[in-house]
């Protein structure tokens, strides 16, 4: 399986909306953008979320590592700056034991209903990261969810899975509910050549 990723740009939006239209705007039409929404901001639907990510990727404002297969991208990661994804889940937990926000943000993951299972999450956890190094790195937080030994719907795992971060060197750093965790690392800006540590 040769996979290749790509950040998601104007450039990559036909792809983007392409494996999101494929599966009904994700979730009921969220089309990726709930995270992005400020506290009390008015919900909206299908086609309203679809124009507010648009405008947002061409904006910059829009970040996830897109994976692809040939020409058709099969899932992602999305990651932003801490101020581009504000709200997330459990927040009012969260805030409580809040020492200091971090640079970066993951917050999703959403993969090709017939590739799961692929590791294609994992793949572009690992691109978010190194899109991340490009950008200047930092510390990056994420709140995956912790089903061990369970079986759960994939919709319960859109933030990932905590023994997923924790195979590529996120520590927990505190629960914010039942099984949802904050992980954190430290991401190195990358190197000439490209590498972050």
């Amino acid at each position: 399986m040769a996979l290749t990723s790509k950040p998601l740009t104007a450039k990559t939006w036909p792809a983007f909306a392409r494996l999101v239209e494929k599966h009904n705007g994700i979730f009921g039409g969220c089309w990726c953008i709930s995270y992005h929404l400020k506290p009390g901001e008015k919900r909206h639907g299908y086609a309203a979320y679809k124009a507010m990510k648009k405008v947002l990727v061409r904006q910059g404002q829009a970040h996830a590592a897109l994976v692809f297969d040939g020409q058709n991208a099969i899932g992602w990661c999305q990651f932003g700056p801490t101020a581009e994804l504000p709200n997330i889940r459990s927040k009012k937990v969260y805030e409580e034991g809040l020492r200091k926000l971090p640079d970066w943000r993951i917050t999703c993951f959403f993969i090709d209903r017939e590739r799961r299972g692929d590791g294609i999450a994992t793949f572009a956890l690992r691109e978010a990261l190194r899109f991340i190094a490009q950008s200047g790195g930092g510390t990056v937080e994420a709140y995956p969810e912790d089903y061990t030994g369970e079986k759960t719907s994939n919709s319960f795992l859109c933030s990932g899975t905590l023994g997923m971060f924790e195979k590529i060197g996120f520590k927990k750093v505190r629960k914010i509910a039942t099984r949802r965790w904050v992980v954190a690392r430290r991401i190195s800006p990358a190197l000439p050549n490209g590498n972050g540590a």
